[in-house]
């Protein structure tokens, strides 16, 4: 029996724009020019998003003052986090991971402009 990929359709448009961007301004820029140019290229083909939204933390029920913010959450549902490095690391994948922890959410995307000859793309679904 074949297992269900989590928002299949969602993650095929999200990519398609990533890899847009990539295509458009490949490698070597800071990741704000990567944030401001998937956003144009999200809100083109029509995906919704929000972008940096401020995320509450709580601790044994208590608000936190500390908030988080991920790069985009898109369809509601999919949290995107960006870097544009040589390579992303385990604190990179921790901070998508606790992310999703934070907001509830099952899926996250690590996206990383910064890899040549293509931008990456890692899932981690909770």
């Amino acid at each position: 029996m074949e297992k269900e990929i989590l928002y299949k359709d969602e993650c095929f448009e999200i990519q398609g724009a990533i890899f847009e961007v990539y295509r458009e301004k490949g490698c070597g820029f800071h990741e704000a020019v990567y944030q401001e140019s998937l956003e144009i290229e999200l809100e083109l083909r029509g995906v919704p998003f929000i972008a940096q939204p401020e995320l509450n933390l709580s601790y044994k029920g208590r608000e936190l003052k500390q908030t988080y913010k991920p790069d985009l959450i898109c369809f509601g549902e999919i949290i995107v986090e960006l870097k544009a490095l040589s390579a992303t690391t385990g604190e990179h994948e921790a901070q998508v991971i606790n992310y999703l922890k934070a907001t509830n959410k099952r899926l996250g995307l690590l996206v990383n402009f910064g890899a040549h000859p293509k931008a990456t793309v890692k899932r981690f679904v909770l």
